[in-house]
Formats: C-alpha cells, sequence, structure tokens
C-alpha cells in the first residue's frame, strides 16, 4: 500500500477545511483525512505556525479555520498537482 506524502495530507486538511465552509472541527479533520490523533496534532501545528490555518474557540469549542494565506496556497496547491498529474509524476 502507497503512503501519501505529507504534502497530500495537508492537502488533504485544507481542503477539508474549505469544504466545511472554511472553519472546521478537530474530529471532521482527522476523519476526514484519515490520520490519528498524533498525527493530526502534527499537521495542525505545522499549519498554524505557518499561518495556513487559525484556531478559533467558540463555545468551549475548538475549530480550526483558513486564513487567507491559507486559501491562497491551496490553490496554488491545486495547480501544482493538476501540473505534476499531466506529467505522470506523482505527488
Amino acid at each position: 500500500m502507497k503512503r501519501r506524502s505529507k504534502l497530500l495530507i495537508l492537502m488533504d486538511i485544507l481542503n477539508i477545511i474549505q469544504r466545511e465552509d472554511g472553519k472546521a472541527k478537530p474530529t471532521h479533520i482527522m476523519y476526514g483525512a484519515n490520520l490519528s490523533h498524533s498525527s493530526l496534532k502534527e499537521y495542525l501545528s505545522l499549519l498554524l505556525s505557518n499561518d495556513f490555518i487559525e484556531e478559533v474557540k467558540k463555545n468551549d469549542r475548538t475549530f480550526y479555520k483558513l486564513t487567507p494565506k491559507g486559501y491562497d496556497h491551496i490553490n496554488e496547491l491545486r495547480k501544482v498537482k493538476r501540473l505534476t498529474e499531466a506529467f505522470g509524476i506523482p505527488m
């Protein structure tokens, strides 16, 4: 079985958040991206530290929201993915 690259996992997370109207609960992200809790924390930390997402707390609930930088990068990553697929290069 082939493993996903770190880049594809990050793309999955950003896509899930975007599909949830730009804001998603950690459990939705974890199940949608098929990640363990520890892996989820690692990837969310990476995205937070690079300002692709922000953590939002509302009524004792935590959500992760795409930042403008996150929206820009997900669009660029989609272009790169289409380009690599056109050349038959796995991402």
